[in-house]
This record gives C-alpha cells, structure tokens and sequence, in this order.
C-alpha cells in the first residue's frame, strides 16, 4: 500500500503488505532495480507468505513475480566505520550513494548489488551477492575491517542495535493483529496512490478509528533496576494492566535494560510517573521515554 511507483531506479522504500483486514503481514524494503523490475526483501520467516501474496494479487496483470531467494546471500556491513572499509574494496561511488539507494559494483571483486540499507540504526550497506561468492566476501570484509573493530555479528546483536534504534520488528512489534495505524506506522500507507489495492478500506476504517480514538501506542521504557522484561510482559500502573511489552533486552549503549511497548495513550507520555513491569510478579519501576532510545552521531 506504499506508493512503490514513485520510488525512482536505484532508489528503495520501507514499506507494508497487508491482509484485506488491513492487518500486516510483513514489513517490506523494496528496491527498484530498474523502470519495470523491483527486488522485494521480506523477513526471511514471512518470504514465502510474501511470495504467495505477491503471487496472487499479481495474477491478471502485466507482471511476474519470481522467487529470487536462492539467487542471493545478504551480508550487512554496517557502523561508522562501514564507509571507510567498503571503500577499500571497491571503486563504486559510496559518497554518492544515498541513504535508501542501490546501485550494482564489484566489492573484493565480487559482483555485488551495494544498497545503503540496514535495520540498525546506524550508517551502512547490504551486499547482495551470489551464493557461492558469500564466503569469499566475508573473508575479504573481516580482513578490511580487522583495523578499525569490524567483529562479525549474529540477529541478536542486530535485534538489540534496532531495539536501541526505535525499529519495529515483525512478529514483535508488527503483526496482523494490527494494522500500520495502530503500530503508529500509518505514514507508510498512501491512499492517494491510484488505483486499488489489497486492505484499502479497511485501513481507510482504521485510519479513522485511530484519528478519533487513539489506539495504544508505541513507547520505550528504560528500567530503573536491572531486571530484563521480555516480550509478553504486561506494563501496568495504579495496579491495573495498561499495556504489554513488544521487545526487551539488556541496552550495551544505555547501561540498562531498555523494552519497546505498546501502552494506552493516557500513560504514553514520556515521564509518566508510576509505570512498572510485571515481572515474575513483581512491579518493576520504569521510566516512559520517547523512540528512540538512541540516534547515530551525524
């Protein structure tokens, strides 16, 4: 329901797919390869949902979706650092190359696909390669950056970096039970775009709804203590339930245990006194603050 016709060759978007009942059933990066072809880029859990849905609702139309999946391996560099190590591998114009924005190179040479793209909230890029070049790449990667910290990281390290960062992840803080509008994502629906799309009125409905009764909204929470909550916790204050934590975990940037949540909009406000998590039982005290919890240094 994004307006992917908009996007310009060489250029990506953020983006949703969702269920005629306007709930989610992925949160998307598609990049526009070129002025008819576009690489749709699905949380490797959803991509076969993804696929069938594409699939379907392509049926009828000028257009062939095609299962790319085993065409690929993904490596993300990313980090302050991440500029400078690339540029040791490759000719490609990386200060050219904008946040959200693609273009094809050789890196180590290697031919590669150079997105600046990444779910860590810091500057980097995503390295579309073969298969069989994926080795060779990472040992060329892990050599360049041996100078300047470069240390290979695994989903949960990259699942703490977007916690810190306010990003959503699907199966947490998306789902479909909910529609972008009530994960305050709403942005990323345009009606305006011609023609019909899969969900439109319902999430016309919950477009509204959200305008006239606010749903629960997204917030963070830091821990005044050292307890960790955990996905399912319920946040409660005055002794009564007002929401439920999404995603939780230990901040190495803040020092403290840090979780996304989505509360009711009378408790949003940062600085609402009086917030805890229920943990094993307890009550633990939080702090409510604004997302994100961190932003890259320019």
């Amino acid at each position: 329901m994004g307006n992917i016709g908009g996007v310009k060759p060489g250029r990506a978007r953020y983006t949703m797919i969702c269920r005629a009942d306007g709930g989610i059933l992925d949160d998307l990066i598609v990049y526009r390869l070129g002025e008819t072809e576009y690489m749709v880029v699905a949380n490797a859990s959803n991509a076969q949902v993804v696929l069938d849905a594409l699939t379907e609702r392509a049926a009828g139309f000028d257009a062939e979706v095609r299962d790319d999946r085993d065409a690929y391996a993904l490596i993300a560099v990313q980090g302050p650092e991440s500029p400078g190590i690339l540029k040791s591998l490759t000719d490609a114009d990386l200060d050219g190359l904008k946040y959200y924005a693609g273009l094809p190179g050789t890196v180590a040479g290697v031919p590669a696909l150079i997105a600046r793209t990444g779910y860590t909230g810091e500057d980097g890029f995503e390295l579309f390669v073969k298969p069989e070049h994926a080795v060779e790449l990472w040992q060329a990667l892990t050599k360049a950056g041996e100078g300047v910290g470069l240390v290979p990281c695994g989903l949960s390290c990259r699942d703490t970096l977007r916690l810190e960062a306010g990003m959503p992840l699907y199966g947490h803080e998306l789902t479909t039970s909910l529609t972008p509008f009530d994960a305050g994502l709403g942005r990323v629906v345009k009606f305006e775009k011609e023609g019909d799309f899969v969900g439109r009125e319902a999430l016309r409905e919950a477009a509204a709804r959200a305008e006239q009764n606010p749903p629960r909204v997204l917030v963070g929470l830091v821990a005044e203590g050292r307890r960790v909550p955990r996905a399912g916790y319920t946040v409660v204050a005055g002794g009564e339930v007002i929401g439920e934590v999404t995603s939780g975990a230990p901040s190495p940037t803040l020092g403290k245990p840090i979780a996304m949540a989505y509360v009711d909009a009378a408790h949003a406000a940062p600085g609402t006194a009086g917030v805890g998590v229920d943990i094993r039982g307890s009550h633990e005290p939080y702090e409510v603050v604004a997302l994100p919890f961190y932003k890259r240094q320019k």
